[in-house]
């Protein structure tokens, strides 16, 4: 749909509603130049200003489809496509949206196809529409007020991921497992961002090489000058994250080793048990057999004395002096 349509001529609107598509193209040919704002059009729309405009199919084709990585198309015409990927973090669901503009630029006119929910524009028109000096210079001003805010925007996302990423840091660090699948998430967002923001450098270095207004130039320094320190930063962020992942790896394997001592000391306990009452059920089991030697033989309590208690007593002094040497031994070793 369009979301607006203007006309500017000597650094100033020329009218306060919105164009057509066609009154807009005819416009282009009394000087000035034109500003198309779309917002998620339909095939039949981006069909109607590639007619009206002469945009190449390749052009159209391209701003049609999402998640392509930020570049910059020379075209016949003296047409550039210029593509971008914007970002917005959301409070409430702690994740990054993310968004893309289309921009045709020609000698004549500005036209922007913005996909998804994290691309408004409507803040850059507004701005340059205050700087008239600006929109003197022609379409390269809208170029650099849309680089500008789209650069902008990153700002709060960077700061958002860094809190993120700081508590669950300190959740690392204080010796607590952090949600392993939170960490790979905060990962994931921050490649993902981190795709959208550094191709944009050899986008804006193009830019400002084949800009031909030098009243422009200072501009898109400073654009590029706020682009590398996010780039920087970002950058940072995904070591950062990696090195984190890694320290929980570190928690998680010595909580399953304290885990494994544990369970080995209660295996070790049960062990000793059953070994002191190895002999009792030894006993137990062969002195109930009914055997005639047994029953002709054995039936005195001095009998019983000496073969059960005797055989009893004995295993049991012989497995705690075992068991003595066996931790005297450990202790030597350690």
């Amino acid at each position: 749909m369009i979301i607006d349509c203007a006309y500017y001529r000597d650094g100033r609107r020329q009218h306060v509603e919105a164009m057509s598509v066609e009154d807009a193209a005819a416009s282009c040919k009394a000087g000035g130049f034109v500003w198309l704002g779309l917002f998620e059009p339909s095939p039949e729309e981006l069909a109607q200003v590639s007619e009206s405009f002469g945009l190449h199919e390749l052009a159209v084709e391209d701003a049609q489809t999402f998640h392509l990585r930020p570049k910059v198309e020379p075209y016949e015409g003296n047409i550039r496509l210029v593509i971008l990927r914007t970002s917005r973090y959301d409070e409430q669901r702690e994740e990054v949206d993310f968004g893309e503009v289309s921009v045709f630029v020609g000698p004549a006119f500005v036209i922007t196809v913005r996909q998804g929910v994290a691309s408004d524009l409507h803040g850059a028109r507004l701005r340059l529409e205050q700087r008239p000096e600006l929109l003197e210079v022609g379409t390269n001003s809208v170029l650099w007020a849309i680089l500008d805010q789209v650069v902008d925007s990153y700002g709060p996302v960077v700061a958002e991921l860094e809190r993120d990423i700081e508590q669950v840091e300190h959740t690392v660090f204080a010796g607590s497992v952090a949600p392993t699948e939170r960490i790979y998430f905060l990962r994931r967002e921050v490649t993902d961002f981190y795709r959208a923001v550094h191709p944009l450098i050899a986008v804006l270095a193009t830019i400002e090489r084949s800009a031909r207004n030098t009243e422009l130039l200072p501009y898109f320094r400073d654009v590029h000058d706020h682009l590398v320190l996010v780039n920087e930063e970002v950058a940072a962020q995904r070591d950062l994250l990696a090195t984190v992942l890694e320290a929980n790896m570190a928690v998680i394997s010595v909580e399953q080793t304290k885990v494994s001592v544990q369970q080995n000391a209660t295996i070790e306990q049960l062990t000793i048990l059953a070994t002191v009452f190895l002999p009792l059920t030894f006993l137990t089991g062969f002195f109930g057999q009914n055997f005639g030697w047994l029953v002709d033989h054995i039936g005195a309590e001095w009998d019983f004395f000496v073969l059960g208690i005797g055989g009893l007593v004995i295993p049991c002094l012989a497995l705690f002096i075992w068991f003595r040497r066996q931790r005297a031994a450990r202790r030597q070793a350690t």
